[in-house]
């Protein structure tokens, strides 16, 4: 499971960029997104009822797996996708979620007092190195017109978020089960999503069987499957380590995409490729 997980998390994480690029004709993403993580919290409530698990108790332990939930999927996911819908590539997008594992190796320096082998950092820089050659085509195509700074603040934001909220997964306070962890978590975004609905969104909701597949593909594979890798690689791992993962999922996008959409990949994205999942392993090297 430790070498099986984090290559696995990383495929999982892939295919969000594809379901987000399907969602868009069919839905809203706010009320999609609250729908999926509804309907995940829904899952694990269930499942931690059935299985009669231990509940975090106290206000504390309890504020913290909600703050952890609205920060990871609430505050990084909504923010995201609300910056692609107003014409922020989804290339600068992913680019910009590429400095998560930059972000994160900053924070643990600057304020936790933790100290990072010469070879993550080279392997960070590697790896961000690798994902801006994948994504360079994307981005020389692209016109400004999703370029406006306060678009590019938000979906900034939301990468800071992420980032906080792996911070939080760490606290010994937001330790437990992960199946009452997660209903907790995933209501702790849908406390956060509903309210952007409301304020942001429409009620566009087109009911094609494709979108039901994407929103079961969203709970079933990406959250309980994807979030929960994370989660768990999270508690077991630094968290520089972990998220250096991230830094291999652009790569794995733009594969796909090239496999299913039939989107070119240059000889440069290729190279991108590799130097990318050089730059992982050698930031998840002990």
């Amino acid at each position: 499971m430790p070498t099986a997980a984090p290559l696995l998390f990383v495929f999982i994480w892939s295919t969000g960029f594809l379901v987000g690029r399907g969602v868009a004709p069919h839905a809203d993403p706010f009320w999609f997104l609250s729908m999926r993580f509804g309907g995940v919290a829904l899952v694990f409530i269930a499942v931690a009822l059935w299985a009669r698990v231990a509940w975090p108790r106290g206000a504390k332990r309890i504020g913290m797996q909600l703050l952890a939930g609205a920060l990871m999927n609430g505050l990084y996911v909504g923010p995201s996708w609300w910056a692609m819908s107003q014409g922020l590539p989804a290339g600068v997008m992913a680019l910009i979620g590429s400095l998560q594992p930059l972000l994160t190796a900053l924070i643990a320096v600057a304020v936790l007092g933790k100290r990072l082998a010469r070879a993550t950092w080279w392997g960070l820089a590697l790896g961000f190195s690798g994902v801006t050659l994948v994504l360079l085509p994307r981005l020389q195509d692209t016109s400004a017109a999703g370029l406006s700074l306060p678009v590019v603040l938000v979906g900034a934001g939301g990468i800071l978020a992420l980032t906080l909220g792996s911070m939080v997964q760490k606290s010994p306070w937001a330790a437990g089960d992960l199946r009452s962890a997660g209903a907790l978590q995933n209501l702790g975004a849908v406390l956060v999503l509903l309210p952007m609905a409301l304020w942001l969104g429409e009620p566009r909701w087109d009911h094609a069987p494709l979108l039901w597949g994407y929103l079961a593909y969203s709970v079933l594979v990406l959250s309980i499957g994807g979030a929960t890798l994370l989660i768990w690689l999270m508690r077991r791992g630094e968290a520089t380590r972990t998220t250096a993962l991230l830094l291999g999922v652009p790569p794995l996008s733009a594969l796909q995409a090239w496999l299913i959409f039939g989107e070119r990949l240059s000889p440069v994205q290729l190279l991108g490729f590799v130097v990318a999942i050089a730059g992982v392993a050698l930031a998840r090297r002990r």
